[in-house]
């Protein structure tokens, strides 16, 4: 489907609910309460999947589109949802999917019908066009969808941002997003245990490689000593890049007795999908992730070798 295919489909359907993905970020909930709010507004009935694993600073975003307990949807829409596997916890795996609005080239067509833009930092970007082509973008919308782009992208310094992409902050931020507000609480202020964890992640931080691949940890036993929770997790990923001189960097964050989530992000000479799919994930070239199912030691040692071989 193309834009305007998409656009054709929303005005004709009804009965709308939106699904975000496990771990849900700031791109896929700000999309979809994005989406909700302007479904409403075309006198359609919308609602956003109640994702059990939305941390506090995002559920009070999605919380006047959560959908009530006993709704019946006609329209099933995934946003910013790959793939089957990134379902959220407590959906129903066996539901039929009618469209899905997505920006990852790795998405695996689950969905009946696919409005697909690669080449976007964020699905907010699409929900974005969307909104404009329906003359339905306001301020709601607009801070909703500025928490989508500006996430996706870590406030515009990822690789992947592009010029499109501050072209859409800047039309949010006409259209009256609070931004300031937003940049504040997403990007300049943490609570007392986000900083104690990111000190252990740094002090336990490894190099390989002569320092272009950079590799953290983050176990449980380090969360619980930080005294952090889910809401505190945002953005790990971008930590192991930071040192000076990487060009691959991997965040290990332990789920479970021998269960790892591996995020990697790398600059264009890397393909970060193809390490990622060796174990069933995917993503973006330069940022993608995957689950291992081993322990923190042992994934660390299983994703080294096998950024070292791919180099």
């Amino acid at each position: 489907m193309n834009l305007n295919d998409c656009i054709q489909y929303l005005k004709e359907h009804d009965g709308y609910l939106l699904v975000t993905h496990i771990r849900p970020d700031g791109d896929t909930l700000g999309s979809a309460a994005a989406l909700c709010h302007i479904l409403r507004r075309m006198g359609k009935t919308a609602y956003v999947y109640d994702n059990p694993q939305t941390t506090e600073t995002y559920a009070v975003y999605t919380k006047p589109y959560i959908a009530p307990p006993g709704f019946v949807p006609a329209c099933v829409v995934g946003i910013d949802l790959a793939s089957e596997r990134l379902y959220p916890n407590g959906f129903d795996a066996d539901t039929p999917f009618d469209l899905c609005i997505d920006h990852h080239p790795t998405n695996t067509g689950y969905a009946a019908r696919l409005f697909c833009q690669p080449d976007k930092a964020s699905c907010g970007e699409l929900i974005l066009q969307i909104a404009q082509n329906l003359d339905l973008l306001d301020a709601d919308v607009a801070s909703l969808l500025y928490i989508a782009v500006s996430t996706d992208c870590g406030c515009f310094v990822y690789g992947n941002t592009k010029a499109d992409t501050h072209r859409a902050a800047a039309d949010l931020i006409e259209a009256g997003a609070d931004y300031k507000y937003l940049n504040v609480l997403l990007f300049r202020q943490f609570s007392y245990s986000r900083l104690k964890l990111e000190g252990m992640i740094y002090s336990s931080m490894r190099q390989y490689a002569e320092g272009i691949v950079n590799v953290a940890t983050v176990t449980l036993d380090m969360m619980e000593e930080s005294g952090a929770t889910e809401d505190d997790c945002d953005d790990l990923a971008s930590l192991a890049g930071r040192v000076k001189g990487s060009l691959i960097s991997a965040t290990i964050r332990q789920l479970g007795e021998k269960e790892c989530k591996i995020s990697l992000r790398s600059g264009e000479m890397f393909d970060c999908s193809a390490v990622c799919a060796l174990h069933g994930g995917g993503g973006h070239r330069m940022a993608s992730g995957c689950t291992i199912y081993e322990d923190p030691e042992t994934a660390r040692e299983i994703i080294v070798r096998e950024i070292l071989e791919a180099l």
